[in-house]
Formats: structure tokens, C-alpha cells, sequence
């Protein structure tokens, strides 16, 4: 039987349990209610760039594969950078925006993107963001952060690029210290003194998923984003209702680490979860203090997942700096179609380069892993 098309420019018009059956797990970042609290936040605006274009298929008016998918008026919030590529089209054939994109707002964080049960269905979601791309006359259609095991949905017309994060992976740590066994001695005595600093200097932290914070608590999370994104010269788009709505409906798939010095609050990390892996999202403080950044951000983080039997801990997008904390470099997906044949040419050649160099990377960052024992 046929398929219906249909754009939806709100994730509410499809009910919360149609959408996560597509799913496939629970990855927080495409349940329905984390893209729902983005949306009713008021997170999501046309004046930062964003505007929801959920790409939905029907049969017989049953949902039978989605994506969430947006239409760009920028290229803010992605972290698949295509700044380049704007410039470019713009000087050479016209306006590169708008833009299709499929992806999580503000979040570089690898999951499903073609929310299917078959891989028909799958393949009918990349035929459908090509043809409609071509009809609309825009620039080009972009799928970021995908499972490896999407990529098989899509033809040669899409140009797939690669990039590498620093993931931390369990390897059955009885606890922390059983990890650091697994450092070299150099590694582990660095991360054992950045620890003592704080842990034997009057700071103590504590870890509370969704349903245990209060309005203090959440008051606290989001100034802390904001401090963070306006120290960076960043717009903090989330407001502070999406991370009330984020730990209310998804209640133990949150998680806040706040750092204390004596009775006084002064940092906080802000977390989330599926049953295997766990995801690193906003960090802040009031003050800073040596080491408080990877404590509050990583270790106690590798704590959790060890104490939850996580299998892998994703800290988020960038930073050479964790490699020394155990974090090693892990490839991510993303695919791309330019409409204009003679621009997606003359891109497939660049990211033939830009592959290469990031092997290269990859090979010179795992010079420096910290297991095992150095000469």
C-alpha cells in the first residue's frame, strides 16, 4: 500500500506512544518528550534558525516511520559544521538557506534518526527528504549524528562524512579505582591528585536524577547553562521551563551533579541516560576551582556509570583534553544531499580529504592513550 507524506511543524501532533514505538529503545534524545520540551519551551524559535518540520510517513493512518526533522535558517546548533559550504554556495550558485535538517537540536549526540521498523520504510524517509528538497528548490538536505547502522539507507547521492568524539567505555570496572588501574601509572596519578584537591579540600558532590530536584535545583541548573554559553559568547537557547518539563516527564533518564563547597552551591553538570549509555550535556559554575570542570563533568559521571553498570559514557562534542581521562576517540555519522550536482562534486572531493586527515588525527590522538603502561 501506498505511503502518506506528512510535515508536522510540532511534535505534539503525534501522540507521545505512536512516536516512541518507532523508536526502537530509549534514547532520550528522540523521545517524544525531550523533542516535546524543546518545543514547548519555547527552546526551538524561528529567530535562532529553527523551525520544526517533523517528517512523518502513514499507512492506512498509521504512523509507520518519522523523523525529526527541522527546516534551518542557519547553521547554529548543529556541530556537523557546513559554514564552509554556505559560503561557498553562496558565492557560486545562490542561497544556501533554507536547509533540511534531521537531528536533535543543540545536540551532538549519536541515536536513530530514520525512526522505522523496516528497512523500506527507512529508505521511503531518505527518498522523501531528497525529492522534497529538489521540489522545494533548496540547497541540500542534512542527517546528523545517525546510528552506523542507518547508513545503509542511503545512496550515492548522499556524501557521508565522518568525525570523531572522545567516548568513555566500561569495560566492567568494579569502581573507580578499578578503572584507574586500567591507566597508565603517569595518567592515574594525575587524575588520584586533581581529584584530592577537591575531595579533600571541602567540596563534596552529589548526584539526583529528575525527580529528586527541586525549583532550587533547577533554577540553579539553568543559570549555570546560561553563565556558561554567555562566558563562551554563545546565545543559551534552552530556557529554563525545558529543563523543568525535561526532568518532569523523563524523571530518571536526568541527572544533575552539583558541586558544593561547605553548604554553598557553586557548580553543577546536567546529564541524561538511556539504559547502556549515558550522555553529558550542560556544565556551569558560580565559581571555578582547579579540576572542578573534569570532576563535575567526568568523574563523576564514570562514577555513575560504573555504580549503574553502564556500558558507555559520551561527554559530549570536542575536547582533546579528555582523552587523558580515559575518553578515546569514536567515529560519528552524518550524511549529506546538495541538489546542484556540479556543488555536491566538488564537495564529495573535499570530504574525501577531510576523511583522510581525520584518520590521520585519529592515529596521532591514540598515540596518547592513557591505558596501559608507557616506556
Amino acid at each position: 500500500m501506498s505511503l502518506a507524506v506528512h510535515w508536522l511543524d510540532r511534535i505534539d501532533a503525534v501522540p507521545a506512544t505512536d512516536w516512541n514505538a518507532l523508536c526502537g529503545d530509549d534514547h532520550p534524545f528522540v523521545a517524544h518528550a525531550f523533542l516535546n520540551a524543546i518545543e514547548a519551551s519555547d527552546s526551538l524559535r524561528s529567530d535562532l534558525g529553527w523551525c520544526a518540520e517533523h517528517l512523518t510517513l502513514w499507512r492506512d493512518n498509521r504512523l509507520v516511520a518519522a523523523a525529526p526533522t527541522y527546516r534551518k535558517a542557519n547553521s547554529h546548533g548543529e556541530f556537523v559544521f557546513d559554514f564552509a559550504f554556505a559560503d561557498a554556495y553562496e558565492r557560486s550558485i545562490g542561497n544556501y538557506y533554507p536547509k533540511r535538517l534531521v537531528a536533535v537540536p543543540y545536540s551532538p549526540v549519536t541515536g536513530p534518526r530514520l525512526l522505522a521498523s523496516t528497512d523500506a520504510d527507512r529508505r521511503a524517509l531518505v527518498a522523501t527528504l531528497a525529492t522534497d528538497t529538489v521540489s522545494r528548490g533548496w540547497s541540500s538536505a542534512h542527517v546528523n549524528f545517525l546510528r552506523e547502522s542507518e547508513c545503509d539507507a542511503f545512496d550515492e547521492q548522499w556524501l557521508p562524512r565522518c568525525d570523531w568524539q572522545f567516548h568513555w567505555h566500561n569495560h566492567g570496572y568494579r569502581d573507580f579505582d578499578d578503572f584507574l588501574d586500567a591507566l597508565n601509572a603517569k595518567k592515574r596519578k594525575n587524575i588520584r591528585q586533581e581529584r584530592a584537591r577537591l575531595l579533600g579540600n571541602d567540596w563534596r558532590f552529589e548526584r539526583r536524577h529528575g525527580q529528586e530536584l527541586e525549583a532550587e535545583h533547577i533554577d540553579f541548573l539553568h543559570r549555570c547553562y546560561v553563565l556558561t554559553f554567555a562566558d563562551k559568547g554563545n546565545t543559551p537557547s534552552l530556557t529554563r521551563d525545558f529543563f523543568a518539563r525535561i526532568c518532569r516527564d523523563l524523571p530518571r533518564q536526568t541527572l544533575a551533579v552539583f558541586a558544593y563547597r561547605g553548604d554553598q552551591l557553586l557548580a553543577s553538570s546536567f546529564l541524561l541516560q538511556s539504559a547502556n549509555v549515558l550522555y553529558g550535556r550542560y556544565w556551569g559554575g558560580i565559581e571555578n576551582a582547579p579540576g572542578l570542570h573534569f570532576e563535575t563533568c567526568y568523574y563523576q559521571g564514570i562514577e555513575h556509570a560504573i555504580a549503574q553498570g553502564l556500558s558507555v559514557f559520551e561527554p559530549g562534542a570536542q575536547g582533546e583534553h579528555k582523552i587523558a581521562r580515559g575518553f578515546l576517540p569514536t567515529r560519528t555519522h552524518s550524511r549529506h544531499f546538495f541538489a546542484h550536482p556540479g556543488f555536491r562534486n566538488a564537495i564529495a572531493d573535499y570530504l574525501k580529504r577531510e576523511a583522510r586527515e581525520l584518520d590521520h588525527y585519529r592515529d596521532a590522538v591514540m598515540r596518547h592513550s592513557p591505558y596501559g603502561v608507557t616506556a
